[in-house]
Formats: C-alpha cells, structure tokens, sequence
C-alpha cells in the first residue's frame, strides 16, 4: 500500500511540474489539462524521455530532465497547440486564421508569392555546377539540361572569385579546383557555346568581380543576338555576406557596395527581367549561424541595399521588384520550413512598412535554395543521398522558387557525372511522385511550424533592431557584430557535436569502415591550359584598345556617382566594364584597374 501512495505522489508531483510547463506563457486548453494530469504524467513515469539525436546521455539540463532543442539549439516543447498561437489564429475567432496567415498570393505572403503554388510552375531545378576549363564545364551543362535541368547556375573556380588570372602566382594550385576557370570573355563564350541564353536561365555565383562577370555574361548574349530585356537570371552579386561569412571580397565596403548599386542601377534599365543580386544567406549558414541567424543578417542586408540604391536617388519600385534571395536548406526539417515562410512574411513588411513600397511584386520575397553544403559527411557518403532529399523536401514545402540538390560526394570532391545526376533526380522524385507540389503551403496550420514561424519573425526583428542601433550593416561589419555571433553559433554547435549532443550519423555514431568511391580530381593541366589560351590572346588583341578602356574604367571609378532621377548616372561603372569586356581584358586586368582607384580591403581580428 505504502509502494502504491509513494507511486501516486510521484505521480502527482509529475503532473504539477508538467501543469506548470504547460501553462507556462500559454494558456492551455481544459482537453490539454486533462491530457496532461491523466495521460503524459502516467506516460512518462512508465518511460522517461531521452534526448533525440543524441550520441550520449548528457543532453539534461540542471535537473536531469531531457534537452530537446532544434539543430540551432532552440529548445521545442514537447506538444504544440492552439495555446501557442496567437488569439487571431483561432479558426472559431470572427476574422478567423487568415487575418494572420493571410493566403497564397496574397500578403504577407506567409503561405507563398503565387496563389497557386507548383501547381501552375515547379520550382526550376537549378544544379550549382562548374569544374576546370570551360569546355569541360560547357559539356556538364549540356549534359545536365538533357536531363531535365530547368536552368544553369555557374560555380567559378577561386581565382575568379578573387579577381585574379589564372596565370596569376596567387591562382596557383587553385585553377578549377572549386569551379570553372573564367580569364576572358573568349571563356565565357566558350563556357554558353551551343546554349540559348535568351531561353535558359542562368545564375552566376560570384561577388567581388560580380558585375565584372556580368558583363562577360551580357556580351555573350549580345553576340548570340539575345535580347537583353529578354534574357533572365540571376548575379549573386552580394558583397555583404562576403564581409560576414565567406570572406572572398577585393575591395572596401563602400566602393564594393558602389558597384552593386550601380548594377542595380544598369540592370533597371538595360535587363530588367535580370536579379541583379542574390542576398544570400546561405554561406552565412555555412559559416555556422543558426537559422534565426540566417533569416536575420540575410534580409537585413536586404535593408542595406535597398538604403544605398534609395540614396543614389533610384526609385524603390523600379528595382525591388528584381532583388532575390538565396537560403540554405539544412537538417533540422522543421525549422527550415518555417525559416523560409517567415522570410517572406518579413521581407512584407520591410518592403511595404519601412520603404513605402507600393507595386506587390516589390514586397514579393523570391528565393533560391541549396541544400547544406556543411551538413555533407565523408565517412559513408552515400548517407548524404538521406541528407540531401530531406533537406530539398524541406525547401519544396516552404515554397522556394529554385533549388539546387548536393551531390552526395561534394564532401570529398567536385560532383562526378553520376553524382550530379542522382541529385537532379531527387529534385525529380519530389516534385512528379511525392505528392506535395500539389497542395500550397501544405504545412500552414501546424500549430508548430506556426509557432516556430512566428518566433523567427520576432527574433528577426529584434536582430534588426540591434543593427539599426550600430547605424546599418556596413558599421556592424566593421565592429564585427554578425562575425562574432556566427563564430559563437558555429563554437556551440561543434561543441555539442563532439561532446555527443548532437548525433551526426557515419561520423559520432553508427560508424563503420568503408573504402573511399570514385572521385573527381582536377590536375594543374587546367591552370596550363588557361595560361597558354591567356598568353595566345594578349598577343592578338589590341592591347591599346585594352589600357584605353581601363584608363576610362579608372577614371569612371574615380567620380562619386551622382543621384539620377532618370537613366543611368554619369559615372555608372557598367558601361566602362563592358568596354573592357569587349576589348578582352581579362577579369585580373580589369579588378587590378579597380584596386588602383578604390583600394583593397582586409578584415580585422575579432580577439
């Protein structure tokens, strides 16, 4: 008897302790009460809980009690309901759930930017890819196309990321190693050889040089006859997270800042079905951010740009209409989802609220997205097939309007052919034989995916109220604010990795050994190549034409553009780069010409 009155008080010390979670903040139903004294309490005495994704058991907090938090460490209650959501969600409430929701189509946009969702138009299946020369790279997006891919995106080698020649001693070693080696618009010709640009979509990713790139870009379509204002993509072309996560910048914040405007500024005029930027978020959550981070640093330097374009005196619905996004997916399936349904919310808001926009499409928030890079394990690399689907179903059910899938061997090397092609069909699978294109915003109403959507959008918020105190992005860079809150982020998560909390299947658990597959490698024949074509085309070329472009480049660098009410300002640096693109200077001769005038840049310690 006395065993008995000892279990019940157990029991009922349970039930308060639980009562008092419960009720914590929220204001729970009588059905959640009774489900909580009568049947959790007598659940969990039976069979405690243990942490899920949990190598070890010391994911507890102070009192013993298991940790369950999402993969940035958020902690997640136990069960959602209509306590957790606001009172206007109530679908028994007058104005009822769409009075915060709203519908697809319409604003805020939670729900998604086209009322009709995948069903009118899948989301372009846009495979990131480019390795060693330009003829290599050509024939992988021929090859990718034929299989079902619906546009290109360009990965560039580092060389041409950072400016330089692949004749360049700092190319050396780097030349193709981690995309394709771009000197000259003879490469860039070669790389779209056989490829309708005013028919294919094409994102390029790459910033310092961005509008560089471009122009090489622009000049090929010209010389296939395209139509410029026909011809559609997207630059990334965001110089911000640069500064904040990826670190591959040539030039000072503001002159840098100078050059993305002014493609801004070109693009509206002269290629207006063209994204002059990709505001991307997701190297920041390569860098180790959370997801709150991510949402956050990634649309609030979304508010940067569009304040830079605002004082060159650009108006903010002739450009905002063609700025987009670029998120990562990652693991934690959940958080993702509601990430990308609070972005579109928020990006509402700013648009509308802090801008005064007034054309819809200038609120639209429009996004790319590419499974995480990070998350890619090399022990038991097929594992990484798992990883990627989950993360691109992910980004489907949040509503992207592109997507690139990993392949599963980029923890180990460049993608080979058959790499490549079982990413494209995972996209594939999902979109012709899962079922959820046919149904909008699939998971609106989950009482936890709205929860977790409305929690980004106030820790978005609050993120952005600590950066309009620093006086904008560009301070807090130089006081190092968004570099040291990833660095913490990245510290906390490795260390839960390690210490067990956080379970990496292959890696801390469920281990084996297994000999390493078929990789692709890129020898330094690359780098010999492109310097015998470079060598061959300085010695054809008129080299007086090439100085005299680049003198005017310099001298265009020079002046402080002017605020223009119409047309392009004086000193807009795009005409002048596609001068030199023409004349075929080269992308080091031409960010060379650039350094002399605006300077180079590099980052202070943050110890």
């Amino acid at each position: 008897m006395a065993g008995k009155d000892q279990k019940d008080g157990a029991t009922k010390a349970t039930a308060e302790k639980l009562m008092h979670e419960a009720q914590e903040g929220r204001n729970p139903s009588d059905a959640e009460v009774q489900w909580v004294k009568e049947t959790l309490a007598k659940a969990l005495e039976r069979a405690p809980e243990r942490p899920i994704g949990a190598a070890t058991g010391v994911n507890v907090d102070e009192d013993g009690q298991a940790r369950f938090t999402t993969i940035s460490g958020t902690p997640v209650r136990r069960l959602y309901t209509q306590a957790d959501l606001p009172a206007d969600f109530d679908e028994n409430a007058e104005a009822g759930p769409e009075s915060y929701l709203g519908l697809p189509g319409e604003p805020p946009y939670t729900r998604g930017i086209h009322a009709t969702g995948y069903r009118g138009k899948l989301w372009t299946m846009r495979q990131f890819s480019g390795f060693a020369s330009p003829e290599e790279t050509n024939e992988r997006y021929k090859y990718l196309l034929a299989n079902g891919g619906g546009g290109l995106s360009v990965a560039f080698d580092l060389p041409t990321l950072m400016g330089c020649d692949s004749d360049d001693p700092l190319s050396e070693g780097e030349v193709g190693k981690c995309g394709v080696a771009i000197d000259s618009l003879e490469d860039m010709e070669i790389l779209f050889s056989g490829i309708d640009l005013e028919k294919t979509t094409v994102s390029m990713t790459i910033n310092s040089p961005a509008s560089v790139l471009w122009a090489m870009y622009l000049v090929v379509a010209e010389r296939q006859g395209a139509d410029w204002k026909k011809i559609s993509g997207t630059l990334q072309n965001d110089i911000l997270k640069e500064y904040i996560a990826q670190k591959e910048f040539i030039y000072p914040p503001a002159p840098s800042m100078r050059l993305v405007i002014d493609t801004f500024e070109f693009g509206s005029k002269y290629v207006p079905r063209f994204n002059p930027i990709s505001i991307s978020g997701y190297h920041i959550r390569e860098a180790g951010s959370t997801a709150l981070q991510e949402l956050a640093f990634t649309l609030y330097d979304g508010v940067e740009y569009v304040d830079w374009a605002l004082r060159r005196g650009l108006k903010v619905d002739d450009f905002a209409p063609r700025l987009s996004f670029f998120f990562n997916a990652h693991n934690d399936f959940f958080e993702e989802i509601a990430k990308y349904r609070a972005a579109r919310k928020i990006w509402y808001r700013v648009m509308t609220e802090r801008f005064g926009a007034k054309e819809a499409r200038s609120a639209w928030m429009r996004f790319h997205t590419q499974t995480a890079g990070v998350s890619l394990t090399a022990q038991q690399p097929m594992n990484n097939i798992a990883r990627v689907a989950l993360q691109a179903m992910a980004a489907v059910l949040g509503g992207t309007q592109s997507l690139h899938t990993d392949s599963f061997d980029e923890a180990l090397a460049l993608p080979t052919e058959e790499a490549a092609r079982i990413a494209l069909r995972t996209q594939q699978i999902i979109a012709y034989e899962s079922g959820v294109a046919g149904v909008v915003d699939p998971l609106g109403g989950s009482y936890f995916v709205e929860r977790q959507t409305l929690d980004m959008e106030r820790g978005a918020f609050e993120y952005f109220e600590k950066l309009d105190r620093m006086g904008g992005m560009i301070q807090a860079i130089e006081k190092g604010f968004p570099q040291k809150e990833i660095a913490e982020a990245s510290y906390r998560y490795q260390r839960a990795v390690e210490a067990g909390e956080k379970t990496i299947v292959g890696v801390n658990a469920f281990t084996v050994e297994e000999p390493p597959p078929q990789i692709l490698y890129i020898d330094e024949s690359v780098r010999e190549a492109q310097t015998a074509k470079l060598r061959a085309l300085r010695q054809r070329r008129s080299n007086d034409t090439v100085e005299r472009a680049l003198d005017a480049l310099c001298r265009a660098a020079e002046k402080e553009p002017e605020a223009a009410e119409n047309g392009i300002a004086a000193a807009n640096t795009m005409p002048y780069l596609l001068d030199c693109v023409r004349a075929y200077a080269t992308v080091g001769e031409i960010c060379n010409a650039l350094k002399r005038v605006m300077g180079t840049w590099e980052e202070t310690s943050l110890t």
